[in-house]
C-alpha cells in the first residue's frame, strides 16, 4: 500500500491539491492586511512561534506527515514578514505565504490507500473443453488401475478447480474377449476403480459418476472374441 503525498516544489510553489486551503488562506491575508502594523506583528508572532514550537516537537518531527516541513516553512516566511514589519511594512507575499505555512503545520494528513490492481483474469484453457478429458486403459481380464494411468488422472485432478468441472463421469469399457454378461460385470469395475482412484487424489467422490457398456462400443472395432488394449479402458468426461 502507498501513501499519497502532496509534491512539494520550492516550499509553497506546487500546491494544486490545497486548493480549498488556499482560498482560506487568502481570506486570512486579506484580513490581516487590512490590520494596523502592531495587530498584524502581533498575528504573525503567534504564527511564528507556533511553528518554532511545532518544529522542536519530537512527535512532529518524527511523523509520517508533512507538519515538520510546513513549521520550518511558517518560521521562515512569518520571520521574513516580521523582518520588514520592523519598518513598518506590510510585505503581502511574505505575510500570505506565513498565513498559508502556519495553516498547513497543522494538518495531519490522511493517508490515501491506493488498492493495488486486480489481477488479470486466467484465460480458461482449450483443455477444458475437451470432450474427453481422459483414458485409461487396462490390462487383459484386470480392473486394477494400472501404473502407467496416474499421469492421466493427475492430470483431471489438476484441471478439475482450474476448469470449474463439478461433473466427472467415468465410462468402463472391454474389448471383444469373453462373453457379453462377464464384461459388463469387467466394465463396471474399471469405472468404479478409476472413480475411487480419483477420490484418492482428492477429487470429491460425490463429483464423479460411474458407468459402464461392456463390450458394445469398441474404440477399435474387431472381430467378437478379440484382445485388444485400445477397448479394454475407461473414458474420463467433465463438465
Amino acid at each position: 500500500m502507498k501513501k499519497l503525498r502532496i509534491p512539494m516544489v520550492g516550499g509553497i510553489a506546487c500546491l494544486a491539491a490545497l486548493a480549498p486551503v488556499q482560498v482560506h488562506a487568502q481570506d486570512d491575508t486579506e484580513a490581516l492586511m487590512a490590520m494596523g502594523v502592531d495587530g498584524l506583528r502581533g498575528e504573525i508572532q503567534t504564527r511564528y512561534d507556533r511553528g518554532l514550537a511545532l518544529s522542536l516537537d519530537d512527535t512532529v518531527v518524527s511523523a509520517d506527515d508533512n507538519r515538520f516541513m510546513w513549521a520550518n516553512e511558517a518560521k521562515v516566511q512569518c520571520g521574513i514578514a516580521l523582518g520588514f514589519l520592523k519598518s513598518s511594512t506590510k510585505d503581502r507575499s511574505s505575510v500570505s505565504k506565513c498565513v498559508l505555512a502556519a495553516r498547513l503545520m497543522d494538518v495531519v494528513s490522511v493517508p490515501v490507500v491506493v488498492s493495488p490492481p486486480a489481477p488479470a483474469p486466467v484465460p480458461r484453457s482449450t483443455i477444458c473443453d475437451n470432450q474427453v478429458a481422459g483414458m485409461v486403459f487396462f490390462e487383459f481380464d484386470s480392473a486394477e488401475v494400472p501404473a502407467s494411468a496416474s499421469e492421466t488422472l493427475a492430470f483431471v485432478r489438476e484441471n478439475a478447480e482450474p476448469c470449474g468441472w463439478t461433473s466427472i463421469s467415468a465410462v468402463g469399457h472391454t474389448d471383444r474377449s469373453g462373453s457379453d454378461n462377464y464384461n459388463q460385470r469387467l466394465s463396471e469395475d474399471r469405472a468404479e476403480a478409476v472413480a475411487n482412484f480419483l477420490a484418492s487424489m482428492g477429487i470429491d467422490r460425490s463429483m464423479v459418476s460411474t458407468s459402464a457398456v461392456g463390450e458394445t462400443a469398441p474404440r477399435v472395432p474387431t472381430e467378437d472374441g478379440v484382445r485388444n488394449l485400445q477397448n479394454r479402458r475407461v473414458e474420463i468426461t467433465a463438465k
